[in-house]
C-alpha cells in the first residue's frame, strides 16, 4: 500500500519532514537526548562524525564509537515531541521513500534515551542511574494507537489506579516493558526502574507553585504503590513514548536516566554534568560492546 503525501511528508532534498534526515544517515544504534546541547557533549566522545543538522529542536548527528556507527538526535521535552522522533526514525529505515511502501524486510533498531530524573523512593540517591525496566505511561499517548493492550503490562495499570485512587478527568494511564535486549545491557549496572512518564514538568509530577494539584497525596502514593515486588521509582517524560512505539513497531528500546532530584526528601543538584558524561560514556559502551 503506498503512503500518501499527506501523511509521510517528505521534504524536496529526500529527508522526513521534522528531524530533516535521510534514510541513509541513520545507523542501526540511536541515543536519543531530550537537550539539543547535549549532542555537542556526546560528539567529545565519537570519532568519524558525519554531519551535524538542526531542525526545530531536533538535533542529530552521526558518528562512530569503538568503530560501530551510532545516531544520536535531540527530542525536546515530552512524549509529543517522541511521537514523532519514533515514526520518523521507523519511516526511515522501514519505508521506501521513493515507492512509499512498507519495505518487506524490516529493520529493528537499538534506541536509548539517555536524561535526567527525579526519584521518588527514598533510598535512591542524588546521583544514581535508573533504567526503566518498565515505564508508566501517564501522558494518554499510547491510547491513541490500536492494540494499546498488546503492548500493555496485563494486571499493573488497574491495580495501580485503584490504589492511587486515579482522577477520572485523567487520561487511562499504562505500563509498559522496555526491549529485552535493551534491558539485559543495564540490569547489572543501572538501579531496576519503574519510570513515570509524566505530561508536564509540574502540576503532572506533584510539583506545586501557585496551582493546587487535582490529586493532592499523588507523590505519597506512587511511592508507596507495589505490585509484585515492583515500585515506582522516578519521574521524566518521555520513556512510555520511546517504549510503547518501539514495542509496536519492534524496535529494541530502553530509557536510563541520571537521578538530578529527590522528591521524597526534596533535595536537588544541578552540577550533575560529570555524572552526565558518566552516564552517556557507560550507555556508549554497552552499546558497543
Amino acid at each position: 500500500m503506498r503512503i500518501a503525501e499527506s501523511e509521510l511528508i517528505i521534504n524536496s532534498d529526500g529527508s522526513c519532514f521534522h528531524l530533516h534526515l535521510k534514510p541513509e544517515e541513520v545507523a542501526d544504534n540511536v541515543i536519543l537526548v531530550g537537550d539539543p546541547g547535549r549532542i555537542t557533549m556526546i560528539q567529545k566522545f565519537l570519532t568519524d562524525i558525519e554531519f551535524t543538522r538542526d531542525a526545530r529542536e531536533f538535533r542529530s548527528t552521526t558518528g562512530r564509537y569503538n568503530g560501530k556507527r551510532i545516531t544520536v538526535i535531540s527530542t525536546g521535552i515530552g512524549t509529543d515531541n517522541c511521537d514523532i522522533v519514533m515514526n520518523e526514525l521507523d519511516a526511515l529505515v522501514n519505508i521506501d521513500f521513493k515507492t512509499r511502501e512498507i519495505k518487506k524486510k524490516l529493520k529493528s533498531l537499538n534506541i536509548l534515551r539517555i536524561g535526567t530524573s527525579g526519584a521518588i523512593q527514598a533510598d535512591i540517591p542524588l546521583g544514581s542511574y535508573v533504567f526503566s525496566h518498565m515505564s508508566l505511561g501517564c501522558d494518554g499517548l499510547m491510547n491513541w494507537y490500536a492494540d494499546r493492550r498488546k503492548i500493555a503490562v496485563p494486571g499493573i495499570g488497574p491495580a495501580f489506579k485503584k490504589f492511587v485512587g486515579w482522577n477520572r478527568h485523567l487520561t487511562d494511564p499504562y505500563f509498559v516493558k522496555a526491549g529485552k535486549k535493551m534491558t539485559d545491557l543495564f540490569k547489572d549496572c543501572t538501579v531496576r526502574g519503574v519510570t513515570v512518564s509524566a505530561q508536564g514538568f509540574y502540576g503532572p509530577q506533584g510539583r506545586v507553585l501557585r496551582m493546587g494539584l487535582a490529586m493532592p497525596d499523588m507523590i505519597d502514593r506512587f511511592e508507596d504503590f507495589e505490585y509484585k515486588g515492583w515500585k515506582i521509582t522516578n519521574f521524566e517524560m518521555e520513556s512510555s513514548a520511546i517504549a510503547g512505539i518501539g514495542r509496536h513497531l519492534g524496535h529494541n528500546c530502553g530509557t536510563v536516566c541520571l537521578i538530578i532530584a529527590q522528591r521524597h526528601d526534596q533535595r536537588a543538584f544541578t552540577d550533575y554534568k560529570p555524572k552526565m558524561e558518566g552516564l552517556i560514556k557507560l550507555a556508549l559502551d554497552k552499546l558497543t560492546k
